[in-house]
């Protein structure tokens, strides 16, 4: 566990790295003052203090107000829950102070998912064991085995739709015996027509 997290930490550490040096004139200038303030023995920033300061930085005041009124009411609309989970944490660096809590964070998560979802999703929030990583993967989960499910519903329907018209098709034998009847003799009017054409 303690290997893991030096590996994560060291591989957030090198995404700064490299990071800083695709930043350009002011941007640089302002990431050298960071470096150069902290104090000595502090290890590098991690990826997510960079972010946050790049943020706070270089982000006008009106696009976080923005962003953070958008995540007040999240809507996962047409997005697949993992779209909709990538866009929820952008989304959140906005409006911490709406997450104190990993429950309040599940919570807020189940709120803008879809109707095929939310119910079962909603439920399963109540339980307090139930963290941010696991609800998205229930999420996906509940909706990827609902889709398969309707599909199946769907399937069915027209395979029964099929079957009652081809039934329709061969029980019916006036088609046949129609066809019968018309063909073996003539209509009344090709009879008068016949006989006034033969010669007195």
């Amino acid at each position: 566990m303690h290997k893991t997290l030096r590996v994560i930490h060291a591989t957030e550490m090198e995404a700064v790295v490299l990071a800083s040096y695709r930043l350009k004139e002011v941007a640089y200038s302002w990431f050298e003052l960071c470096e150069e303030s902290r104090e000595e023995g502090i290890p590098p920033a991690r990826w997510s203090e960079f972010a946050d300061s790049f943020i706070d930085h270089f982000l006008p005041v009106e696009t976080k107000a923005a962003r953070a009124a958008e995540f007040e009411s999240p809507r996962q609309g047409s997005l697949s829950v993992w779209k909709y989970h990538i866009r929820f944490a952008h989304l959140s660096k906005y409006a911490i102070y709406m997450l104190p809590t990993m429950e309040a964070r599940v919570r807020h998560f189940v709120q803008g998912l879809i109707p095929l979802v939310i119910n079962e999703a909603a439920t399963t929030a109540l339980n307090s064991d139930m963290n941010y990583g696991i609800m998205v993967a229930f999420a996906q989960a509940t909706k990827d085995r609902k889709l398969r499910g309707k599909m199946e519903q769907d399937n069915n329907k027209k395979t029964r739709s099929a079957g009652n018209l081809s039934g329709s098709y061969s029980r019916g034998n006036g088609g046949k015996a129609l066809h019968r009847r018309v063909s073996s003799r003539p209509t009344q009017s090709v009879a008068y027509s016949s006989a006034r054409a033969l010669p007195s």
